[in-house]
């Protein structure tokens, strides 16, 4: 096809109609499609390997692991090269110049951070793998070309950051921080311009109310994808567009902007993925699944995090089991990204609702128990509360009184990802998490951020000898390759095989994927307390043993096939 089609080019038309005015739309409508165009050859000749029960991402940073005398991302390669067999995508974080915020704090777009390699490196990293891109849209360095020419009067970036007037009514806007949500910046002449900063003072919220801005982050989009990357992750894209008198998050001018996006993707890379990242209440996460053909093809299981951590902290499944029996089948080519950590904390908005204040009070003390943080959010009104909890995912899990129980901390380790591994979706690990590391404390000491903790840099050759003698280490690591590589054995874990959540009682989580003789049903003891199931029945696969009856050690689990 040569040219956007009709259908699609009003489809376009129509989205853009939800930003601008009408003359506004007739002038960019023939930009963006011009855009497209330079883009079509390049994307044409990509290649995706569609979402399947192997489908396994790692979330990493690119300098997460080190070498001396070799670029980070070269060693990053090297890592999935000995210890990846069983990842077919990459996370990489942003891997941009930056000022702040690791990472996040973008100077450019378009490049790659010289500390961290180059583009060469990162095509290495995707040899024979997926790559998924950070795209941080939503803001931009305040030492970014585009924030600096702004504050200088340069008329190509004229409207380019968000200034809201006297007029512009704030007091419903919701946001993750507690710092103010503007700020002043001092202009060459010596005045003072105010930007909207939804993440502090570095962190620049572009316009997207301006169409020249929406068509350099189109560009910056597409020119991810020709770059390599088959999943492109929209960061913090919630906040996107503001209107006055509003909470300033999801609004429809933000779903128009996606939804655009999706267009032009299905247009000219039809494999290509969007996945949206929206830390907030189920509701309004899933809200940009669209219609389930329209907007992102992947939304993150935000609430899945919090409530695995609650049912080992507690002992106890039902939040968890009825928040999964309630989740609503997606369509085909639509499915959730599934995870327990990240480089961020464990998000606590995502539970609002499910989870009860006592609840939420426990996890904190837990978290603190292992010397780990909590972090606020402002509400409207001046109030706060737990946005998230700052900690090595693995050692949350632990009980207090048993850290150094190697059996104990890998078994429940690998409990909590066999439930992860067994949900609708795609699963993602966190680095930390395949490698079974502690938090580093010593981290958010030095330097006063809690997100320190559990970012720490490894050295690669020092992880290759400690995944021979450090046992937590070995036995996490083993185990999640061994459950990835089983799991690859069975399309019932396709991501959009049916999924049946089974209510066996409080003391464990049960979930039967796929349908008829090909069904996989994964039992996972949370009691911490050996249980049996009567009447729960069949071979588990894990260890090839016949049963009528499930008896199950503390944190352990079985996957049953019909016998």
């Amino acid at each position: 096809m040569s040219g956007v089609s009709a259908d699609r080019t009003e489809t376009v038309r129509r989205h853009l109609g939800a930003l601008y005015d009408d003359a506004t739309v007739e002038s960019v409508l023939p930009r963006v499609l011009e855009l497209a165009e330079r883009y079509r050859d390049t994307l044409a000749a990509r290649d995706v390997a569609p979402n399947s029960q192997r489908t396994a991402f790692l979330i990493t940073y690119g300098s997460s692991f080190t070498r001396d005398g070799e670029a980070p991302l070269r060693t990053l390669a090297y890592v999935l090269d000995e210890f990846g067999t069983e990842i077919s995508d990459v996370h990489l974080l942003p891997m941009y110049p930056w000022t702040s915020d690791d990472g996040f704090a973008v100077v450019d777009h378009r490049r790659i951070d010289p500390a961290l390699g180059t583009w060469d490196d990162v095509t290495a990293v995707g040899e024979g793998r997926g790559l998924m891109f950070d795209f941080v849209a939503n803001h931009i360095s305040s030492e970014s070309e585009w924030f600096v020419r702004w504050l200088a009067g340069d008329a190509r970036y004229a409207d380019y950051f968000f200034e809201p007037g006297p007029e512009f009514d704030t007091s419903a806007v919701v946001r993750p921080r507690t710092t103010p949500l503007t700020h002043d910046y001092e202009r060459p002449d010596g005045t003072f311009a105010t930007a909207w900063t939804t993440f502090g003072p570095d962190q620049v919220d572009v316009h997207v109310g301006n169409p020249e801005v929406l068509l350099d982050l189109t560009d910056v989009l597409l020119g991810y994808l020709a770059a390599g990357a088959s999943t492109v992750r929209l960061d913090a894209i919630g906040f996107l567009w503001k209107e006055s008198g509003t909470t300033c998050l999801h609004l429809p001018g933000t779903h128009a902007v996606i939804k655009l996006w999706r267009v032009l993707i299905d247009d000219l890379m039809p494999r290509a993925r969007l996945l949206t990242e929206t830390n907030v209440p189920h509701r309004d996460n899933v809200s940009y699944f669209g219609n389930g053909h329209d907007e992102a093809h992947m939304v993150y299981q935000f609430a899945l995090p919090p409530l695995v951590l609650h049912s080992f902290v507690a002992g106890d499944s039902s939040a968890l089991t009825a928040w999964a029996a309630g989740l609503e089948p997606l369509p085909a080519g639509s499915t959730w990204f599934n995870f327990l950590a990240s480089h961020d904390g464990v998000g606590m908005r995502p539970a609002k609702g499910l989870l009860a204040e006592a609840d939420v009070e426990a996890l904190v003390a837990r978290v603190q128990a292992h010397g780990g943080l909590a972090s606020f959010a402002g509400e409207p009104g001046g109030g706060r509360s737990v946005y998230e909890l700052n900690t090595s995912y693995l050692d949350a899990l632990a009980e207090p009184e048993r850290v150094g129980d190697t059996a104990h901390e890998v078994g429940r380790a690998l409990a909590a990802h066999a439930i992860m591994f067994a949900m609708a979706g795609v699963p993602a690990i966190y680095y930390h998490s395949l490698f079974g590391s502690h938090h580093d404390t010593a981290a958010v000491e030095r330097t006063g951020i809690p997100r320190r903790i559990n970012r720490a840099t490894l050295d690669a050759d020092e992880l290759r000898d400690q995944l021979d003698s450090d046992p937590r280490r070995r036995g996490v690591y083993e185990g999640l390759a061994e459950l990835l590589r089983r799991r690859g054995d069975f399309p019932a874990f396709a991501p959009d095989a049916p999924q049946q959540v089974l209510e066996l009682g409080p003391e464990v989580f049960a979930v039967r994927r796929g349908e008829g003789a090909d069904t996989v049903t994964v039992v996972v003891n949370v009691s911490g307390a050996a249980v049996t199931l009567e009447g729960v029945a069949g071979r588990d696969v894990l260890s090839g043993a016949l049963t009528d009856a499930l008896s199950l050690e503390a944190d352990g689990f079985a996957w049953l096939v019909p016998s």
